[in-house]
């Protein structure tokens, strides 16, 4: 079992969906979890959850676009729990639209709380982490950055992105003594893909994966998890798809 006393999380996005059931996962692993969100009412509503079954977790509101407020959340994160050891990067955004129907506010916005929110959070993070020569940082990208999926041009290059950064970071902060690695989810039910997802874009997903299935929260965590340990020691730079094997399966039917 992967045990993480003594270890203090960040996770971004921690309010809901994916990030959420990390910030679970961690806790039952024995981690303090600070859950930042811009929603600050699901920030809480996570901790006290979690908090309820003995855990030990603090929220905070955040805006991941903005550089004061990625300040504030470490500091928030420092007070309470004097380090950072972890940071998982949840705090995502997107949108369904063609290429030709994508509008500059669509793809600044997108752009701005995937690729630019990963940056001052991983930056900032990684400030404190060289202080004790060890760190985690996970970056939550999709499949939409390794494959072309029809209505994701912001999201892909976003997340794109966001697998690109992951290599540079592991590169330069490797000799600091923390890794860097980015998990690509498929489709997984959340919030968001209800949203993104039509019909006809979730019968796509079905036909294209080898597993004909949605992934669940349960097993992004467990990945997330992993690389949060010290199993995953002398992993750094990569990118982990946890896609029911999508991105190896060839193209999808378009939308």
């Amino acid at each position: 079992m992967i045990d993480l006393k003594n270890k203090v999380a960040l996770v971004t996005g921690g309010g809901s969906g994916i990030g959420k059931r990390i910030a679970e996962v961690y806790s039952q692993a024995g981690a303090s979890v600070s859950i930042a969100d811009i929603n600050l009412s699901n920030a809480l509503e996570a901790t006290e959850r979690i908090n309820s079954k003995g855990g030990r977790t603090i929220a905070c509101a955040v805006d991941v676009r903005k550089e004061e407020s990625v300040a504030k959340m470490i500091s928030h994160t420092l007070k309470n729990f004097d380090n950072i050891d972890i940071l998982v990067n949840s705090a995502g955004n997107g949108v369904t639209k063609s290429f030709l129907k994508t509008s500059l506010e669509d793809w600044e916005n997108i752009l701005a709380v995937n690729l630019k929110g990963t940056f001052l959070a991983g930056q900032a993070a990684a400030r404190e982490m060289v202080r004790n020569n060890w760190g985690r940082i996970i970056n939550i990208t999709s499949i939409a950055g390794l494959i072309g999926i029809p209505g994701r041009s912001a999201y892909a290059a976003s997340k794109g992105g966001v697998i690109a950064l992951t290599r540079v970071m592991s590169v330069e902060l490797g000799t600091l003594g923390i890794t860097v690695n980015a998990i690509a989810p498929g489709p997984v039910d959340t919030n968001l893909t209800s949203r993104m997802h039509t019909k006809e874009t979730r019968q796509a997903y079905l036909s294209g994966s080898p597993l004909t299935r949605y992934g669940t929260l349960d097993e992004l965590a467990a990945a997330a998890l992993f690389l949060a340990s010290k199993d995953s020691s002398y992993i750094t730079g990569q990118t982990l798809s946890v896609d029911g094997g999508i991105s190896s399966s060839g193209p999808l039917f378009a939308i």
